[in-house]
């Protein structure tokens, strides 16, 4: 007769360390590693000043965002575009056939499955120089290849806090609050200088309407339409990559950063 036991729901051995989170533990191991990455310090570095191995620094720089080679595109590339029809573990398979890789090599290409990424809403504050790099990357890049308000509106939170500049060059920065749910609510606080004042996104929204042709040169804010707070509008479309603006402009708006 054997002297296994059926488990009762709920028990189990306890955890030893209750208050211990392994969510926690990574995202505080990847804001160390990403703390680190900006500061031009080598994977090995980083592995020697966090104690762990080079290829996890380079998996949780992934999972934030910051770490890119033409190695980690590939893989990352042929891997989502295999996921869309296959399950995780399928998905890993066929890349390591379609790339000759190792399994360890492509997973360590791959951000973690279940680790704690930096959110779209966490405040710039919170999260690296370089990861906040990568999330204006991302969205405009997503706003380039599928122009459409969703994804504009990506971009209008990717970018919360920013430096714009007007066409005059002066600068500017907007904010966004949070409503019931927790969610954005759609109205730009433009914060320029010692006053603040509001900006509809059904203005925005009009505004992009207007563009005849994605990238084309705008000459001046009004020619997106005679829309409250245009001049703002123009600074926020020009650095999206939806409008390219005159070369004198572009002089007082800091060039194009992507």
């Amino acid at each position: 007769m054997s002297n296994t036991r059926a488990c009762k729901p709920g028990g189990g051995r306890k955890p030893s360390k209750p208050e211990y989170s392994a969510a926690k533990n990574l995202a505080q191991q990847m804001k160390a590693a990403a703390g680190l990455y900006t500061d031009k310090m080598s994977l090995q570095a980083i592995a020697e000043a966090l104690s762990l191995n080079p290829i996890k620094v380079r998996k949780l720089l992934i999972t934030a965002g910051v770490y890119e080679s033409d190695t980690a595109k590939l893989v990352q590339q042929t891997f989502n575009t295999l996921r869309e029809t296959q399950s995780y573990s399928a998905a890993v398979t066929s890349t390591m056939a379609a790339l000759q890789l190792s399994r360890p090599s492509v997973t360590s290409y791959l951000p973690y499955e279940k680790g704690v990424y930096f959110p779209e809403d966490a405040e710039a504050a919170n999260i690296s120089a370089g990861a906040e790099r990568q999330r204006h990357y991302r969205a405009v890049v997503a706003l380039r290849k599928n122009p459409c308000e969703e994804n504009l509106w990506k971009c209008v939170v990717a970018f919360r806090g920013y430096k714009f500049k007007t066409m005059s060059g002066l600068p500017f920065t907007y904010t966004l609050k949070k409503g019931r749910g927790d969610e954005f609510t759609k109205e730009l606080w433009i914060d320029r200088r010692e006053d603040s004042k509001s900006l509809a996104w059904s203005s925005v929204t009009l505004a992009y309407h207007n563009i005849s042709k994605i990238g084309e040169v705008v000459d001046r804010p009004k020619a997106l339409g005679d829309i409250r707070g245009v001049s703002y509008i123009y600074g926020l479309f020009y650095r999206f990559g939806l409008i390219d603006v005159p070369d004198k402009a572009k002089e007082k708006m800091g060039g194009e950063e992507y």
